[in-house]
């Protein structure tokens, strides 16, 4: 398992810190926040120019969020052309559509609308891989299976994230992460308490039994440490890194 880093920064001196420190801390890559890329998206040159050949490691994956509609269709695209130029694995969307109201019908409609940005992400050597997220489509233990189920050509993968399964309600992480194991391709690991997330280690999921799922079905994907607890950053990326090594090996 390769292991990542993914983590807001306030400024652009944090964001120097994050892209220049996160090889030595142990991470293989990071996974972008859409604040740490979006001024680049119109101009991937300068990035390249920027960060040499550290940028495909920096850029190993692009986070993004937003509708399926017109604007939000065309911003996803237009991030297809900057991963596929900076050398990115994977784009790891969030729908921002609100859960209250959906139907089965609605889900299995934005599985197909998917599918088929999918298709267009693996024409440009890229992985289109859905976050579920609290408040959002898949966000209940059978969104998964239904939009999972309506998604064609295998053209979608999956992201979890530990700590948005258990805001969320689903305390079997490790359930959850053996009933998808053939469309799983990368994990969030983050720590919840209280509802409010936490730097690894200082919250209350017991990530034994996630790591066990994990070996059992054999993951060679990405773990990345999703580390939204507003701690400080140099600090917070050598606590997940000792963090995923004991647990991950």
């Amino acid at each position: 398992m390769k292991k990542a880093f993914s983590k807001p920064t306030n400024n652009a001196d944090e964001q120097q810190l994050l892209f220049t420190r996160f090889q030595s801390v142990g991470y293989a890559g990071l996974q972008l926040k859409a604040g740490q890329y979006h001024a680049y998206i119109a101009q991937p040159q300068r990035f390249l120019d920027q960060w040499g050949e550290k940028a495909s490691a920096l850029a190993s994956g692009l986070i993004t969020g937003g509708l399926l509609d017109e604007a939000g269709i065309a911003e996803l695209r237009r991030l297809f052309t900057f991963a596929q130029t900076v050398g990115s694995e994977r784009i790891v969307f969030c729908h921002a559509q609100p859960r209250q109201g959906l139907s089965h019908a609605d889900i299995q409609g934005f599985a197909r609308t998917l599918s088929d940005l999918g298709k267009e992400a693996q024409q440009h050597g890229l992985i289109l891989s859905l976050h579920h997220h609290y408040h959002q489509p898949v966000m209940y233990r059978q969104d998964f299976a239904i939009f999972f189920d309506a998604v064609r050509d295998q053209a979608i993968r999956l992201t979890i994230d530990t700590a948005h399964l258990v805001k969320s309600g689903i305390d079997d992480i490790a359930g959850v992460i053996r009933e998808n194991r053939t469309v799983l391709d990368n994990m969030h690991i983050k720590d919840i308490a209280s509802n409010e997330f936490k730097v690894l280690g200082k919250g209350t999921i017991d990530f034994a039994p996630v790591f066990t799922a994990l070996h059992d079905i054999g993951y060679q994907g990405w773990l990345c440490a999703d580390e939204e607890s507003g701690d400080d950053l140099l600090a917070s990326m050598d606590t997940c890194a000792s963090f995923l090594a004991s647990h991950a090996g």
